[in-house]
């Protein structure tokens, strides 16, 4: 099949895939009662209190979740009873599907939306219960109505939050899959129509058309969803219609999820391009056991016959063992374990070409958005209700006093501080998640928050500092932050960063800052006999991390910065330079600063950076042009400018915010929580809007519409 965001190419969506676009819930939040997105005419999402009519109720939509294959999902209850439910919305828009091609598969949909067993027995095969099948008589719309599976989400969510499962989750996993298949494939089913059927092929068995719901004692259930008699039906036309499937088809998709599952990851690392199977380094080597039993399910060695044959096998096999010898195709041929070295004139061609690319990319200095440039974004979880299992309890955290956490938490967003929202993320979960900053009594080396964790004083903490981190901790990567290099910057053509070409490099400010550079001309000639004044911020987490980055934490150096540079406050280091710039003196100051506290501000220019031989890298963009800011730009226009989330990615000033919380399993996962609630979209856009830098790019109009409901 397609990929989705070949859909509906009718519609002149902005990021190339109108179902999971932003823009649709937009336009319904702002407009009230619109239909369609004000962008490209894409059907609007359902707004809050919408009602369906069925033929066994009437239900009301309370909020739009999210994308789950080719619809959109809603919570919502049954008026009647107040029952909660799950609604699947799927469009048939009019650009992709004529008159006649709707109503076919309108009714089509209302025959075939749903099964049950034929003998009207309750059982539960971990299939969601599907309730009704409505289609919109007038519109372009049909609606699927589930039991809702509490605290459940998809194996896709699941696999970006958790990671790679362990073999014997996998087994787990194909265990209650090939059992759930055996029922699908054997059992006589009905359809609301009332017709039956002996057995049935699921046809769409993928990571997203399945869920998981973990337990508190880590158990799980799987549970199978969005069969293809239905789902495929809101394929657009235009898009070759998939054939029919067979029973061993949802085995062979069931191996493939189950080797998703086990390697961690869908896509090749170097290629972006799915896993293949066939390629032996692709697999771990936990289990050679289940990787013979995979290949077979797979189809690359002899399949099995049916899914109880191939449920009855697993059961069967060995517990898990390491690897010792590879294992060989249905052919015979062992697959090669080591590749071929790249002949070197191919990697010559190689390194010209990231070369060239690379001076075209600096020369021209524009950036223009990638058609997949927010995949990454759109697989988020999509705000902090929707993450599962949350602990009951209170939850005390901590972090270094005047760090970057303990600031961003005062500032405000969404008409609140982000401390406020973060202290009860879930507002129908009963944790709460409260701050409180420690003062380390050494400020060069401010470790004191992980302390309180490893001496189970807090129940985890938030820093940047982790050198000294033990093996009973875990940490969790939530945002990024940096620090700024500024000197004096007006709008005159003498100012310092015009003369210093908006760029200073890693090793002169090692120089300025041990004393070894005490004059701007000890750079370069064409900069002004001026005498360097170093200036340093209070807060111990910046002096912290620029001695690890820019001093390389050496003793001899860090005593020559202690001793040689002031240190204070980064609003007084701005006052100073204002003040000798209004007196017409030009200034020598230069000085550095974390940026979230930074960079909206324009008294001081922010240096690009470079590292050894490599480019200096300006994370600071314009918004206008979609470049990078020079010493041309004015920059007292602050919303003009932001931090570009792929260029920080190699600034040689960043590092990462993390999350350290203890391994010990006996106690409550309250830091693990908070982590998967502060890398949800609600909680990477909250993050963004205070000054720290997102895991991953996000929408330009991030900004433009409240956090708390972010699509």
């Amino acid at each position: 099949m397609a990929s989705f965001e070949s859909f509906y190419q009718e519609y002149p969506c902005s990021y190339n895939s109108p179902l999971s676009c932003d823009r649709p819930f937009q336009t319904a939040q702002q407009i009230k009662g619109a239909k369609f997105c004000l962008e490209c005419g894409f059907p609007a999402t359902l707004p809050q209190e919408a009602e369906i009519k069925g033929s066994q109720g009437t239900y009301q939509i309370a909020s739009f979740v999210g994308v789950r294959g080719l619809g959109r999902l809603y919570s919502g209850i049954q008026l009647k009873d107040k029952q909660p439910v799950i609604i699947k919305e799927y469009l048939l828009p009019n650009r992709c599907f004529n008159e006649s091609e709707t109503l076919k598969r309108k009714e089509t949909f209302k025959r075939v939306g749903g099964i049950s067993l034929a003998d009207s027995r309750i059982q539960n095969f971990r299939l969601v219960e599907t309730k009704e099948a409505i289609a919109d008589e007038k519109g372009e719309r049909c609606y699927l109505i589930t039991k809702g599976i509490e605290s459940s989400q998809t194996l896709g969510k699941y696999l970006i939050e958790k990671g790679a499962m362990t073999s014997t989750d996998v087994r787990e996993v194909l265990n209650q899959g090939l059992q759930t298949l055996q029922f699908l494939h054997t059992q006589k089913l009905r359809f609301p129509s009332n017709q039956t059927q002996l057995g049935i092929t699921h046809g769409n068995i993928n990571l997203d058309s399945t869920l998981i719901k973990v337990e508190n004692n880590q158990k799980f259930s799987i549970y199978f969803c969005d069969l293809a008699i239905w789902e495929n039906l809101f394929i657009p036309p235009i898009i070759a219609q998939p054939a029919p499937a067979r029973p061993e088809q949802d085995l062979e998709s069931l191996g493939l999820l189950a080797f998703y599952l086990w390697a961690g990851r869908t896509t090749n690392f170097l290629s972006n391009q799915p896993l293949d199977p066939r390629d032996n380094q692709q697999w771990p080597d936990t289990d050679s056991h289940l990787k013979r039993f995979l290949y077979r399910l797979i189809g690359l060695e002899t399949p099995f016959e049916n899914a109880e044959a191939a449920r009855q096998a697993l059961l069967q096999l060995p517990k898990e063992d390491h690897i010792n010898s590879s294992v060989r195709s249905s052919s015979g041929s062992q697959v090669v374990e080591k590749r071929l070295p790249m002949p070197l004139i191919l990697l010559g061609i190689l390194a010209l070409l990231l070369l060239g690319g690379g001076i075209l990319y600096w020369l021209l200095g524009k950036k223009t958005d990638s058609p997949n440039q927010y995949i990454q974004w759109s697989r988020l979880v999509r705000n902090f209700s929707e993450v599962p299992n949350v602990p009951s309890g209170q939850f005390t955290y901590t972090g270094e006093k005047d760090s970057t956490w303990s600031y961003v938490l005062t500032q405000p967003v969404d008409n609140s501080r982000l401390g406020d929202l973060l202290t009860r993320p879930k507002p129908d979960a009963t944790a709460t998640f409260n701050y409180e900053s420690v003062l380390s009594a050494n400020l060069n080396n401010p470790i004191k928050s992980i302390e309180e964790v490893q001496t189970n004083k807090k129940d985890f903490a938030i820093t940047s500092l982790v050198n000294q981190i033990t093996d009973k901790l875990t940490k969790k990567t939530v945002a990024y932050d940096g620090l700024i290099v500024f000197v004096a910057f007006n709008k005159r053509d003498s100012n310092l960063a015009n003369a210093l070409g908006g760029q200073i490099n890693i090793e002169q400010l090692r120089k300025i800052y041990t004393g070894k550079i005490t004059n701007w001309q000890q750079i370069s000639s064409k900069l002004p006999n001026l005498p360097v004044k170093p200036f340093a911020p209070t807060e111990p987490e910046a002096i912290s991390k620029f001695q690890e980055i820019v001093l390389k934490n050496a003793p001899q150096d860090e005593a020559l910065f202690t001793a040689k540079v002031t240190k204070l406050d980064t609003t007084k280091t701005q006052n100073q330079i204002r003040s000798e710039t209004l007196e017409g003196r030009t200034t020598g100051i230069i000085s550095f600063g974390i940026i979230s506290k930074t960079w909206k501000q324009c008294t001081g220019y922010p240096l690009a950076i470079a590292d050894g031989k490599k480019s200096a890298i300006q994370p600071l963009f314009q918004r206008r042009d979609r470049r990078s800011i020079n010493p041309s730009d004015d920059l007292c226009q602050h919303d003009d400018y932001y931090v570009d989330v792929t260029t920080f990615q190699s600034y040689p000033l960043g590092y990462p915010i993390f999350v350290v919380y203890p391994k010990d399993s006996s106690r409550l996962p309250g830091g693990s929580t908070f982590a998967q609630m502060l890398t949800t979209r609600q909680g990477q856009c909250l993050l963004s809007k205070v000054g720290l830098v997102a895991l991953q790019p996000m929408p330009d109009d991030i900004n433009s519409y409240a956090c708390k409901s972010v699509p």
